[in-house]
């Protein structure tokens, strides 16, 4: 048996965004996006939908759902996604509120009640 070279890979670990991490210039948007979408899949495993079944449902093509559940979100809005998590079943709430710290920006999150 021959021995496999084993190539060390420097590890970054980080409490943020994995996009941010990686210096995308939308890694706010991308993060968000990637967190829909992950809700989304979590739903339609749940209901025991195959991507067919889901796609009609969320009218999409069963390429482009695909595509959207292995992360290919890029030219994806979030307003359609939310519109994906309402047609299966889940009110979507926007809340807009003060800050709970002063700071010139706000930030976005989704939060899953």
């Amino acid at each position: 048996m021959t021995k496999r070279k084993t190539k060390v890979v420097p590890v970054e670990v980080t409490t943020g965004s994995v996009y941010a991490a990686l210096a995308y210039p939308d890694a706010d948007e991308m993060l968000i996006k990637a967190q829909l979408v992950g809700k989304i899949a979590e739903i339609i495993k749940r209901k025991n939908l195959n991507q067919t079944d889901a796609a009609a449902l969320l009218g999409l093509t069963q390429p482009k759902l695909s595509r959207l559940l292995r992360g290919g979100f890029r030219g994806v809005s979030e307003r359609r996604l939310m519109d994906c998590l309402t047609k299966l079943g889940r009110d979507v709430e926007i809340v807009v509120k003060e800050p709970s710290r002063s700071k010139e920006l706000g930030k976005l999150s989704v939060v899953f009640a």
